[in-house]
């Protein structure tokens, strides 16, 4: 099976990494040269997932052309990207639809779109049954390193969705399936979210019941805005919700919590993103998850803080008293 990953960087390597070591011949495309000739000569992706030693069936190329007999295409770039992207690429594509799996997670800024409608959005109408969405718990670090994981993936057809589930699982990366697409998009686009203010929680040093109280009531948030637009609420209860959440705002590896961090001890947003080397997908998510909340008349108190930590410039530590000097109520609401 021919296998391209669109996107070079730390999850698209670290997949193309797994598929590869399942016999599948695996291409990278890449947008940089220089991050093709390290794989395919050296076998190593330095500049996102460095010290990792990678199959010789996994190659890169800049060339899109790699697209046109490709079995299985996997999504793994930045999410305000993908609409560019798919645009830039789609005449490269195959004759016939294959399976898309998509590992982005974040929400588009201006047209409050989650991935799947960006791909009904630029692809024919043939191709949007055949798109799935992988997420869950899952560092691309560890993967690479063939560390225990576990994921969701989801999608229309349970037909595409199995066929996927298949070739991703191995022995130490297991997945199950789901037909909640919106659901698994919904969770792993939030948590990002969330992530920044436990960030922000723990760089204050406000103390674990803090960092318990914002998980628990972001997954509150984060449910109460999927089932309003229309996901499974079990979602939230399983990998790519609660999962996913606990694992982004609470790891090391993990980058939006680390822009909280950083945030909570007294740096500037400007300086931290100066920094990275890739993208912190909750920054711009939550400027589209304020949007999308105020459009359908959910209420989100903890998304909101970090939107005025983010955008407006408030003090981390106004941020925590918001939050508590809220009124008093019920705690669930639906």
């Amino acid at each position: 099976m021919k296998v391209v990953i669109i996107g070079a960087g730390s999850w698209g390597t670290a997949l193309g990494k797994l598929l590869a070591e399942k016999g599948k011949d695996v291409y990278l495309l890449a947008r940089r040269k220089e991050v093709c000739e390290s794989i395919n000569k050296r076998h190593e992706n330095p500049f996102y997932l460095p010290r990792i030693k990678l199959p010789n069936n996994l190659k890169a190329t800049v060339e899109p052309n790699v697209l046109r007999k490709s079995e299985l295409i996997v999504l793994a770039v930045p999410s305000h990207a993908l609409r560019k992207t798919l645009k830039s690429l789609r005449d490269y594509l195959p004759e016939k639809p294959v399976p898309l799996v998509s590992t982005i997670k974040g929400i588009e800024e201006e047209t409050l779109a989650t991935m799947s409608q960006v791909i009904k959005d630029v692809l024919f109408p043939e191709w949007h049954s055949f798109y799935t969405v992988l997420s869950g718990p899952s560092f691309a670090e560890e993967v690479a390193r063939r560390l225990p994981t576990a994921v969701t993936i989801a999608g229309y057809e349970e037909e595409i969705t199995s066929f996927v589930q298949k070739t991703f699982a191995s022995q130490y990366f297991r997945t199950y399936r789901s037909l909640d697409v919106m659901g698994v998009e919904l969770a792993g686009a939030l948590k990002n979210v969330i992530a920044i203010a436990v960030g922000i929680s723990d760089g204050l040093e406000l103390g674990l019941n803090a960092r318990a109280a914002l998980i628990t009531r972001g997954l509150a948030e984060i449910s109460r805005l999927g089932v309003k637009l229309g996901a499974n609420p079990l979602t939230f209860s399983g990998l790519a919700g609660m999962g996913d959440l606990v694992l982004t705002c609470t790891g090391s590896l993990s980058r939006n919590r680390t822009v909280g961090l950083r945030l909570g001890r007294g740096e500037k947003l400007k300086d931290i993103l100066a920094g990275l080397t890739q993208v912190a997908e909750g920054v711009r998510t939550t400027a589209s998850v304020r949007k999308l909340a105020q459009k359908v008349n959910v209420e989100t108190p903890i998304c909101e803080a970090v939107y005025q930590v983010l955008y407006k410039k408030e003090n981390p530590y106004d941020m925590v008293s918001t939050l508590l000097s809220r009124k008093l109520k019920q705690e669930f609401d639906f």
